[in-house]
């Protein structure tokens, strides 16, 4: 394979062959076993997940606005302070990854985000609601970056996307059910013991959250440097090392440096400003946080509010789709660079109706369908970030987390810039905003980031030919010595 080139191992392979061809009967058996150990904990915890961080909105719409007197930019005041304390518990995790078993440190953060989205159903006032809210984003900060370290760190770069993709696919479920929860308890157990049925929401999703934690210790995997083998044998194991060796990827996780040093060869090199700035595109091209689909159903004012929660369901419903085309066409398909700007494109299309927001009804159902388009191809980016970073594992923990954070903080003022609670749900500024993000990407996509990873795939070749020839040409010296040297011989 040419290392130049991630996808070469899928080279002459129809879209719908799963595995390379070089991939022997023993490694696709390990590959399956491999997918059900880490895909299925990792769909369904990013499912609680989702359902824990977005079941705010559908509270918002199914009384909670009402009940703690909201009349103002609260909603999206809530959000920013989610988004705050989402940044500030990423931190310590770009050190932290490679130093902490994987299947102890994710389903400690679920336990914890779990405690706090439980506390929720006690809220009485604003400012005890933004505390809980902190601390749920404390909690869920590391989750999405450290899927994607655990996923590098088994998986070679041609097959990240579609694993990525499913993952990807729990933010859909997530949201969509959320809906149905928030539609459920407010038809059947609003006023039951006392409480609203958005309160009952929170119940609800904690109760969720805490068996899936405790499943994910002995489920998932870890990393090939600190693994779980509870069911990998030894044999397994070493295969699924020696797979990520042939491409170069870092298995140890050991410290070749101090942290210090470390840091400053980081900031010392193009990656993490490109692929920082190129995630701030990325989180600033999206929507769907901020309630728009809701409060414009809302606004129309003939649904119920079961139906606007159920109806609100559409969206990630579609997205599901989105996810798992845009994922399996980048591995299959593609490649990265096309499917992000198929993603793009069609987001930006979907903006533009929004922006403009004198056209047909029909129109605007479409456009807010079509908003997940814009995170459909988000395990693509992070998954050829990851591709990227293969080389360092202790380098790919730290700029995974560190784009991540830096990207996701910025939306905690540009959303409070441009989409103010009283401005929904037209969002001018807002539908604007994440229009010329989305276009942006696909051009940074194709300018600076293809030309830079096929320079640095050039420059990992050229070192591992240069390393292979210094090799055999030390084994031929000592070849020809043994040959020419003989020993004298006393007569």
């Amino acid at each position: 394979m040419s290392l130049s080139n991630p996808h070469a191992k899928r080279k002459g392979r129809a879209w719908y062959h799963w595995y390379s061809a070089e991939d022997s009967p023993e490694e696709r058996r390990l590959i399956i076993k491999l997918d059900l150990l880490i895909i299925p904990y990792a769909v369904i915890a990013y499912w609680i997940k989702y359902i824990d961080q977005s079941n705010l909105n559908n509270a918002y719409v199914s009384g909670l606005k009402e009940d703690l007197g909201f009349n103002g930019n609260q909603l999206v005041e809530l959000n920013s302070m989610y988004v705050t304390g989402a940044v500030i518990g990423q931190l310590p995790f770009t050190f932290l990854f490679p130093m902490f078993p994987m299947n102890w440190t994710i389903p400690a953060l679920e336990a914890g985000w779990g405690i706090f989205t439980l506390l929720q159903y006690r809220t009485q006032s604003y400012s005890e609601l933004m505390a809980y809210r902190f601390f749920v984003g404390i909690f869920e900060a590391a989750f999405f970056p450290g899927v994607h370290y655990v996923l590098g760190a088994w998986y070679r770069g041609d097959e990240l996307g579609r694993r990525g993709g499913v993952f990807y696919v729990g933010q859909m479920l997530g949201t969509l059910t959320a809906g149905f929860i928030q539609s459920g308890t407010t038809a059947n157990l609003d006023g039951v013991r006392g409480l609203a049925g958005w309160r009952w929401m929170f119940i609800i999703s904690a109760l969720m959250t805490i068996p899936v934690a405790i499943a994910g210790v002995f489920i998932w995997p870890g990393t090939p440097a600190r693994p779980n083998k509870l069911f990998l044998s030894d044999r397994e194991f070493d295969l699924a090392v020696s797979r990520l060796k042939s491409v170069r990827s870092d298995t140890t996780e050991t410290a070749k440096q101090s942290r210090l040093q470390l840091v400053k060869k980081i900031v010392k090199d193009w990656k993490i400003y490109v692929l920082t700035f190129w995630a701030i595109l990325f989180w600033n091209s999206g929507s769907t946080s901020y309630g728009g689909y809701l409060l414009w159903l809302k606004g129309l004012k003939r649904f119920s509010t079961p139906k606007v929660n159920q109806l609100g369901t559409t969206a990630p419903a579609l997205g599901i789709f989105y996810v798992l085309f845009v994922n399996f066409s980048s591995d299959l398909l593609w490649g990265p660079s096309g499917a992000i700007a198929f993603a793009h494109a069609w987001n930006f299309t979907a903006m533009v109706i929004l922006a403009v927001w004198k056209v047909p009804e029909a129109a605007k159902w479409f456009a807010f369908n079509s908003t997940y388009t814009q995170v459909a191809m988000s395990s693509v980016l992070y998954g050829w970030a990851n591709d990227i970073l293969r080389h360092d594992s202790n380098e790919r923990s730290f700029i995974l987390v560190f784009m991540n954070l830096v990207a996701q903080s910025t939306t905690a003022w540009t959303g409070v810039l441009v989409f103010k609670t009283k401005e929904g749900p037209r969002f001018l500024k807002g539908w604007t905003f994440c229009a010329v993000n989305s276009a942006v990407l696909v051009a940074f996509t194709y300018a600076v980031i293809g030309p830079l990873a096929r320079r640095l795939e050039r420059k990992y070749a050229g070192d591992s030919e240069s390393i292979e020839e210094s090799v055999s040409g030390t084994d031929s010296t000592k070849a020809a010595e043994e040959v020419t040297v003989t020993p004298q011989v006393k007569v």
